[in-house]
């Protein structure tokens, strides 16, 4: 059983759209569990049992090639939903990348309750082309962009879809810490680690932002870094 009205995340996930007495019902359907970073949660082409809202941490989606490469095609935080409601096998795996905590549902379970509720329904549709417009944008990253594009895109990115600690509006942020190290910013763009550090020290030498470890960032120039994302 999961208690929504502690829920950290309660006013941006998909059951953001419940009033008080549904969301008791559906807390009494969930149940919470953290998952260490490198745990898989759902395997590609497997059934898919259960969905989740995330409620700390970050996770990834991974798919693989005809030969055996994998590609993550996406990155899932706080408030973000994963698995597919309606369906049974999962189009991608889902790892955790950072230490997190998930709001597990049942499938089955989740689907009579959504189709009890049509309100839900619409919020589920509309977070599935939300999702369908960052995975557009997600191709035309790692496709046709540069590799200075793509770390200055990503870290444009991460300053709007990390979770807030204090209010802050996302597009007003500039400094935050990254839940993951160089290597996975590189494994995620699709570049090598050495390009992913030379960029990030050539966007620190010409002033657009500062390093203070190897995991905060602080952007200095924002604009000159939406310029240089494309």
């Amino acid at each position: 059983m999961s208690d929504c009205s502690s829920c950290t995340v309660r006013g941006r996930a998909i059951c953001a759209s419940l009033d008080s007495a549904e969301l008791a019902e559906l807390g009494r359907m969930g149940r919470r569990q953290r998952v260490k970073a490198g745990h898989t949660l759902l395997w590609e082409g497997d059934d898919a049992p259960l969905i989740a809202n995330v409620l700390r941490g970050v996770l990834k989606l991974v798919v693989a090639a005809t030969d055996g490469r994998e590609q993550i095609v996406g990155i899932v935080f706080a408030s973000d939903f994963i698995g597919r409601p309606f369906g049974k096998e999962s189009p991608y795996r889902v790892t955790a990348m950072s230490d997190s905590e998930l709001c597990i549902y049942n499938r089955n379970s989740f689907d009579a309750f959504a189709e009890a509720h049509p309100h839900l329904q619409h919020k589920l549709l509309r977070r599935t082309l939300d999702e369908l417009d960052r995975a557009r944008y997600w191709m035309m990253l790692l496709g046709r962009k540069s590799a200075t594009e793509k770390v200055a895109s990503f870290l444009l990115q991460m300053a709007e879809r990390l979770p807030m600690e204090d209010g802050e509006p996302a597009r007003s942020r500039t400094a935050f810490e990254l839940p993951f190290g160089r290597q996975q910013i590189a494994d995620i763009l699709g570049l090598t680690i050495e390009t992913t550090s030379r960029q990030l020290t050539r966007m620190r030498a010409n002033g657009l932002l500062d390093l203070p470890s190897r995991r905060e960032v602080v952007i200095r120039d924002r604009r000159a870094m939406a310029i240089l994302a494309g």
